[in-house]
């Protein structure tokens, strides 16, 4: 018996990338090692006696560079992982065994993109502005979606657009637009299995106050077990007006670690 889902995609499906391409020097928080790629091997530095030769690659990264996602080992509350595990002893050895990135499955999940400039009528949020419950209703009322249980919800501000100008797009000293503690409620009351955005830490950075607090992070990864996705681009999502698709998502598998970069896909009907 043919598979359905094979039927539809060799009928035709096409794809908006919503990964950040890795790079030496692009913008990442301060508080997270950064990529470095190299060719310790170049071609010619050893050949083949038939004249064959070949190059090859070295990388080292934090797992929170680029776009990526957080594994509910990443955040602790007053010493609690989510589930209320002992935050110290669960990194014993070097790893979390049980809350790391590899316990996350592939997504393959309804996305839905909810769109706060394009709501406001203006090109980006402004620094450090917060995307209220209202914003987040509206954006979703505006193209008949209800936000549901089991959800990838990606919130759009328009700071990705930012995101070659390097320490701006970071924006320490600027501030972040994002949501808030009662933005992450929002999210957490309607089940969403994980949320993202495109800027360098999910939710709103005040002007000048850096990483001091993340209420957002601890509402959905410590208080409710949803996953967290940063850096993604969603402007050419934006421009082609897509707001429900169907999201793919794959972390690297990395026994224990506290995130992984990754580079989803909006998938849809040609």
């Amino acid at each position: 018996m043919s598979d359905p889902l094979l039927h539809l995609v060799q009928a035709g499906v096409r794809y908006v990338d919503l990964g950040r391409q890795l790079r030496t020097g692009m913008p990442q928080s301060p508080n997270h090692p950064a990529f470095h790629h190299s060719l310790p091997r170049r071609h010619g530095d050893m050949e083949r006696a038939d004249g064959g030769s070949a190059a090859n690659d070295m990388i080292s990264t934090g797992t929170h560079v680029g776009t990526h996602i957080d594994a509910l080992a990443h955040v602790s509350q007053d010493g609690r992982l989510h589930g209320g595990a002992d935050a110290r002893e669960a990194g014993l050895g070097g790893r979390f065994d049980e809350l790391g990135v590899h316990t996350i499955a592939p997504m393959l999940r309804r996305g839905v993109l909810l769109d706060i400039p394009g709501l406001l009528g203006i090109e980006r949020c402004a620094d450090g502005y917060e995307i209220t419950v209202a914003d987040l209703e509206a954006a979703a009322a505006r193209r008949g979606l209800e936000v549901g249980a089991g959800d990838v919800v990606l919130v759009r501000s328009g700071w990705g657009q930012r995101f070659a100008e390097g320490a701006p797009y970071v924006g320490l000293d600027s501030g972040v637009p994002g949501i808030g503690e009662a933005g992450a409620h929002w999210l957490a009351d309607r089940g969403v299995h994980a949320a993202g955005a495109d800027t360098i830490a999910f939710e709103r950075l005040a002007p000048g106050g850096g990483h001091a607090t993340l209420p957002a992070h601890r509402v959905l990864l410590v208080e409710h077990g949803v996953y967290i996705i940063e850096a993604l681009d969603l402007e050419e999502l934006a421009r082609e007006d897509r707001h429900e698709f169907t999201l793919v998502l794959i972390p690297l598998n990395i026994y224990g670690a506290t995130g992984s970069p990754v580079r989803p896909l909006a998938v849809f009907a040609q």
